[in-house]
């Protein structure tokens, strides 16, 4: 399917790539908005004013995807680090505990926009200063939402997340299917067809 991706997240693009879609890359460059009354209300702000940007540049006869993604530890984000002693912190924050990814989706189409929030409980081990100090070490956390890659070094940490683990990524793919099959009553497909020439199943 056609689709704009208003995002430079080389992680974002790679989720959609791997349902099969190969988006055209058109990064927003709106300002994000840093604080609101819940973190759930800020990813939906801001995955709208990101959408938003880029339908103004592109229209939307071509859907166009817009997400934030936050990591709140008790209702409160934690944003990406950018410094060592900043990452060492978040993570000493995140050590034993259980936090709240939360990303917003914007999906705008011909006049229409499509909203959803995905939420997913991330569960860290208690992290030895040792292991926080070498985790660091590896440039990982600087520029990650929270101070971590569930999808590198930092899957050694979690024992258990209760959700959508795309979400964690940066895109929960799951609410997509939806999205997109209800985007004007059309069904899109995302993935590609498995079929041989002959109709059979493909081995």
């Amino acid at each position: 399917m056609d689709l704009i991706l208003a995002s430079g997240s080389p992680r974002r693009l790679e989720l959609l790539r791997q349902i099969g879609v190969e988006p055209k890359v058109v990064v927003s460059h709106s300002e994000e908005e840093k604080k609101a009354a819940s973190p759930a209300e800020l990813v939906q702000h801001n995955a709208l004013v990101k959408g938003r940007d880029v339908v103004q540049k592109m229209g939307d006869a071509v859907p166009v995807l817009a997400a934030d993604t936050v990591v709140a530890l008790d209702g409160r984000i934690l944003g990406k680090p950018g410094t060592p002693e900043k990452a060492r912190t978040m993570l000493r924050q995140l050590s034993g505990k259980t936090h709240q990814v939360l990303t917003g989706l914007a999906v705008f189409c011909r006049g229409k926009i499509w909203q959803h929030v995905e939420v997913t409980e991330v569960t860290f081990a208690a992290l030895t200063d040792r292991e926080i100090d070498r985790y660091v070490a590896t440039g990982e956390p600087l520029d990650k939402a929270g101070a971590y890659g569930i999808q590198g070094r930092a899957a050694l940490f979690i024992p258990s997340i209760r959700g959508s683990y795309s979400n964690v990524v940066g895109l929960p793919l799951a609410p997509l299917r939806t999205i997109f099959a209800e985007l004007d009553g059309a069904r899109y497909d995302t993935l590609p067809d498995t079929r041989n020439d002959s109709g059979g199943a493909a081995s």
